[in-house]
């Protein structure tokens, strides 16, 4: 069996981890030249419930508690006044500890053998070859034939539409990232705002928040929640980044200093991230020969679970295909139910929110902040 991944984001090399666990091979394709040709994102909490399934699965528990970032569990909720509302400590006890992603990537592309991973290849199409495999085409001109073609990649992904014609639609809703460095030092009122995990702030109309994480040191990283069309961002010139913090920051006006410092205090450039999502429930026919894992296949806005979801549909497809040796589409077929199932019904919010704070009455405070408006007087 010749196994072929597009993508080397989590999902993709978890899979291509799992299938190397059970002696089978397989070859990853990724459009970036290296593995740091760019920034890999933030923190994940990784969940005991999907995410940490996939490192079991792929033989990794120990090398992953190594790298979880002590203490990182802790969440502040505050309004838009930076009065404390809520606070919970990390006391090491929690399901979701948090690892920085560029830290889990590598540590997987260590635990792979020397060359699965294709760098510099990025998809521009598939299609499917009379004798039923596949042929994916690259930037470069090259091509790969397959008996058995994973897409794992992303919200745009090229191997998709072999399987459905659905394509992401934009939720109304966008992250502007920025990150402020040396906080404790430079910026002691933000830091000590966010405290040692993450910090949630809501303003008093729905579709504006300010979260931030501190990641490794006395670095935190802010993601800027606004409701906005698309043309109202593509009106900022994000190429001028003063002006483009400026106008971003506007939109929070009358807020705590300590919190807008998040956006007019920002270390680097910011950073535009729409929200697009695929239909919820989205099924296709088995097509012989090719399947879909994490965004690819159940892109979704933001919400703490898409790595540990991608995770562990790359962790089940490939115990799938170690467990039907010989007979890749009953495997497929056992994979997609249940991958299907899983997404057309996703996390309760208040499944979520049980899993952030435990046994206990989940705060009010939350529900309201979540719900975009702020505590009630």
């Amino acid at each position: 069996m010749h196994v072929t991944i597009i993508g080397a984001g989590l999902g993709g090399l978890t899979l291509a981890r799992v299938l190397h666990v059970h002696g089978i091979p397989a070859e990853v394709h990724e459009a970036e030249a290296s593995p740091d040709a760019r920034m890999q994102g933030g923190m994940l909490d990784i969940h005991d419930y999907n995410g940490q399934l996939a490192v079991e699965a792929a033989g990794l528990v120990d090398e992953f508690r190594a790298l979880v970032l002590e203490g990182r569990q802790a969440m502040r909720i505050l309004d838009r006044n930076g009065t404390l509302l809520f606070e919970k400590t990390d006391d090491g006890t929690g399901g979701r500890p948090e690892v920085m992603r560029a830290d889990l990537r590598q540590l997987l592309l260590d635990a792979l053998p020397p060359g699965t991973v294709h760098w510099g290849h990025k998809a521009t199409g598939a299609r499917t070859l009379a004798d039923g495999r596949h042929e994916v085409t690259f930037a470069d001109g090259s091509t790969v034939v397959t008996d058995l073609l994973v897409g794992a990649d992303g919200a745009w992904s090229k191997v998709r539409p072999l399987l459905t014609g659905a394509v992401p639609e934009y939720t109304g809703e966008a992250f502007v990232e920025t990150y402020l460095h040396d906080a404790d030092t430079r910026h002691p009122a933000t830091a000590r705002a966010v405290g040692g995990g993450s910090m949630a702030a809501n303003g008093a109309t729905p579709g504006e928040q300010l979260n931030a994480h501190r990641e490794r040191g006395d670095t935190l990283h802010a993601y800027v929640v606004l409701a906005r069309p698309l043309g109202w961002f593509a009106a900022i010139d994000f190429t001028d980044p003063v002006a483009a913090a400026a106008r971003i920051a506007a939109e929070f006006d009358g807020w705590a200093p300590e919190l807008t410092a998040l956006i007019t205090e920002a270390g680097t450039d910011p950073v535009l991230r729409p929200h697009h999502t695929l239909p919820v429930g989205l099924r296709w026919d088995r097509v012989l020969g090719a399947t879909l894992v994490g965004d690819a296949a159940h892109l979704t806005a933001p919400n703490g679970e898409g790595a540990n979801l991608a995770m562990l549909d790359g962790a089940e497809l490939g115990q799938a295909l170690a467990a039907h040796p010989g007979d890749v589409e009953a495997a497929l077929a056992e994979y997609e139910e249940a991958m299907f199932t899983r997404s057309a019904n996703p996390v309760d919010e208040a499944v979520l929110l049980e899993s952030l704070f435990g046994d206990g009455e989940v705060p009010r405070e939350l529900f309201d902040l979540m719900h975009g408006g702020e505590q009630a007087s």
